[in-house]
């Protein structure tokens, strides 16, 4: 489960003083001015953070739909409102993450584009899963809730990044029975080739020379091959995965309603 930190950066002036002849108690005074000049302005300026984190907050909740709208229908099957503004949330965040405003005319039409895409690939692959025979048992829906949890300090944390990702017990568990069959379609039906030495080394070596042109230090090869043979095979995997979407919305009935 992904969360959107918003960080309050506030930057402070380090005022040194050369109060060259004063005394004790001059300073003392000069301390506790600048003491409470910074405390103004950083309560301004935390004021003003929240002031467009709200603003924010109501442009994204614009986008949102009525949660029993039907905006598609893929092969009879509806996907409602309540799952479009799910994923929407997640979009949103990862749009803002890569540093991009989600509610500019240009952002709001990509988000919405993305989100719908999102959907129907997933309900096109959880059909396909269902017809495969691939299902959740009690006892794997339980053990991956497990592993969510481990990732919060407490209970308390658990349903506080629930609440702000927009979801509850019902629909996290929901989810997780749902992501078990398309998780075991995925690596069983969708299969790749391993990266070669050949793939290694050249991805390697394109990032040893950003590092060079930045003045970063790389580690070597051998450190990081087994880093970077994950993140090729997941590459080939995500692009296989589009092209097997590709090939099922062929033969799918997918109508769009919003």
């Amino acid at each position: 489960m992904k969360k959107l930190l918003y960080p309050i950066i506030i930057g402070l002036l380090a005022v040194v003083l050369t109060a060259c002849g004063s005394n004790d108690e001059a300073d003392k005074k000069n301390d506790e001015k600048e003491t409470k000049t910074t405390e103004k302005e950083t309560a301004k300026a935390t004021e003003e953070q929240q002031k467009q984190m709200e603003e924010m907050k109501k442009k994204l909740d614009k986008q949102k739909v009525d949660e029993k709208t039907t905006v598609a229908i893929v092969n009879d099957e509806k996907i409602s409102g309540a799952e479009y503004n799910t994923v929407l949330s997640t979009t949103q965040m990862q749009m803002q993450q890569f540093g991009q405003d989600p509610t500019s005319k240009e952002g709001a039409k990509q988000i919405k584009e993305q989100t719908l895409n999102s959907l129907v690939g997933q309900t096109l692959l959880l059909q396909a899963a269902d017809k495969k025979g691939y299902t959740a048992s009690k006892a794997e829906i339980e053990k991956q809730l497990a592993e969510i949890k481990k990732q919060y300090e407490s209970e308390e944390k658990f349903k506080a990044a629930l609440k702000q990702a927009g979801l509850n017990s019902e629909m996290l568990n929901a989810q997780i029975a749902e992501n078990i069959p398309y998780t075991k379609y995925v690596e069983k039906e969708i299969k790749v080739e391993e990266a070669t030495d050949e793939e290694i080394q050249k991805y390697y070596d394109q990032v040893a020379e950003q590092a060079k042109t930045s003045g970063q230090k790389v580690q070597k090869l051998e450190e990081m091959k087994p880093q970077i043979k994950e993140q090729l095979e997941q590459q080939k995997k995500q692009e296989k995965l589009v092209k097997h979407v590709e090939e099922l919305q062929k033969n799918a009935k997918v109508d769009i309603k919003i």
